[in-house]
């Protein structure tokens, strides 16, 4: 018989002991429920308790777990899959609409803590949903933004031992830098800088709203968009997102939106008051020239095209429309945040090409924002100079450099691995996607499946077409393959690899 070598009693012990913790967070739908008299209240409270329970029975399989680095990506990616099936139960349990549907509230649980920002609700409105239920949606994406195994960290102690492991195998790559010498102080200060900018982007909104220029932005819409916003997630409890309120509201998510997209690291570095840490970051940089290049390519294509609609009448020739629907979906789409302020499946065929190349960008390593990531592309297109720089010149030797210092070789190999890896995957799903409709007889375009397999891998959200689209959802879908797009988010949030390893024999065996 072969023995194990990874410690699963220590993994699921710190597995439960974060499920334990997660199952706190059902206080806030309570309360809700308790202020708007909801009888939706009994079913936060059952769902915290069976949480709570199975996470504390867990947790007494091993006492003084030790967890090295096999066992970090064991709590990693089990973690990430029990808390959206536990996070799923409420809507099950409430019984409400389409999400009632194990499968569809699997999908939209980890939809929400991936911050994928996917629905498969058909209606989302308060005829049909609690007020409460609403807001355990938004939180969910809060919760998820910056990361489950990084609040686990900041705030219980079990974890103070081996939380840098499971922190790098949450966030793989160059992303949380080491900012303080103990990793439980790291974690709060990046908890300490999202939940400052939540709370400045929620007084923002809520005072808009009482000055008047926000009619839609109360208090409830305020707070539940700004569990949506920094995380960049993209639920909101109005049918028709950030389109349902007014255009000073939308010019104040696309700063928000974008700020969610930078490494919280360089926030704090901003601000402990050293600005040029944050001006002298050379992914920070790319992302800023990224989103301001194609969002105005996009505000040219919007001005001289003819698009209009009944929602937001003429587009064509009238520049702060362009520009606000412009700038607004590139940075929504760009980092993954998954906003919209119109149906930008009625956009152009240029436009949504810009559209369809942001997709693929990401945010920056560190930031909430899901894909590729600006640092990867950063170094490839670093590669490809050097490359051409060396053909000419044989002889020369020039490393790869970011932020002044030398990449090493292996990591460099590491981020054309994953990028290869990410776009292999990408295309196995469109073909998957293409085979499952066609074996139900789901008819659907093409650019609806390569929407669903990138959105949902890249933790975007919407994507282009008449299934995927903004206004769109993906309740249609075969339920086979919307259990396959819950994978997809779930290896996509923690960048393949952390999951992909469970899955090799060499990682069991000795």
């Amino acid at each position: 018989m072969r023995r194990l070598h990874v410690d699963w009693r220590a993994g699921s012990s710190l597995v439960g002991t974060i499920l334990a913790a997660v199952s706190l967070s059902f206080v806030v739908p309570i309360v809700v429920a308790l202020v708007y008299g909801e009888t939706d209240l009994w079913v936060f409270v059952a769902s915290a308790i069976l949480t709570a329970v199975v996470g504390l029975a867990l947790r007494r399989l091993d006492p003084d777990p030790d967890p090295g680095a096999r066992e970090a990506f064991f709590v990693v990616a089990m973690s990430w899959l029990l808390v959206a099936v536990f996070g799923a139960v409420p809507y099950v349990l409430a019984g409400n609409g389409s999400v009632a549907h194990p499968v569809n509230a699997l999908f939209e649980s980890m939809s929400g803590f991936t911050t994928t920002g996917a629905t498969v609700m058909e209606d989302i409105s308060f005829d049909t949903h609690s007020r409460s239920m609403l807001l355990w949606r938004q939180l969910t994406q809060w919760l998820g933004g910056m990361g489950i195994i990084v609040l686990a960290v900041a705030i219980l102690s079990q974890l103070a031992v081996g939380g840098a492991q499971l922190m790098e195998a949450e966030t793989p790559g160059p992303g949380v830098s080491k900012l303080t010498p103990h990793i439980a102080e790291t974690a709060r200060v990046l908890w300490i800088a999202y939940v400052g900018l939540t709370v400045l982007y929620i007084a923002l909104l809520y005072a808009a709203h009482l000055l008047g220029y926000a009619p839609n932005m109360d208090l409830y819409n305020a707070i539940a968009h700004g569990f949506t916003t920094l995380p960049t997630g993209g639920f909101s409890p109005e049918a028709r997102s950030i389109e349902a309120f007014s255009p000073l509201v939308q010019w104040l998510v696309v700063p928000f939106m974008f700020a969610a997209g930078v490494n919280f690291v360089l926030w704090w570095h901003v601000i402990s008051g050293d600005w040029r840490t944050l001006l002298r970051d050379n992914e920070f940089r790319l992302y800023l020239g990224v989103v301001t290049g194609l969002s105005i390519v996009a505000t040219v294509v919007l001005f001289l095209s003819t698009l209009e609609t009944p929602e937001t009448g003429q587009i064509g020739g009238n520049l702060e429309r362009s520009a606000r629907y412009a700038t607004f979906q590139i940075a929504s789409v760009t980092n993954s945040t998954g906003y919209a302020n119109m149906d930008f499946d009625a956009w152009s065929g240029p436009a949504k090409a810009v559209l369809l190349f942001a997709m693929f960008v990401g945010g920056s390593t560190g930031s909430t924002g899901g894909g590729i990531k600006v640092l990867r592309w950063l170094v490839i297109l670093k590669t490809f100079r050097r490359e051409l720089f060396t053909a000419i010149h044989p002889d020369a030797v020039r490393p790869v450099r970011m932020n002044g210092r030398v990449l090493d070789e292996e990591a460099v190999r590491g981020i054309y691995a994953f990028t290869l890896l990410y776009l292999v995957i990408f295309f196995v799903g469109v073909a998957l996607f293409a085979i499952d409709a066609a074996r139900v007889g789901f008819e659907i375009e093409l650019l609806d499946v390569i929407s669903a397999s990138i959105a949902t891998l890249g933790n975007i959200g919407p994507g282009l077409g008449t299934v995927t689209g903004p206004m769109g959802g993906y309740v249609d879908f075969p339920t086979s393959s919307k259990l396959l797009m819950v994978c997809f988010m779930w290896i996509g949030r923690l960048e393949i690899f952390p999951v992909l390893v469970l899955l090799t024999r060499a990682y069991w065996q000795r």
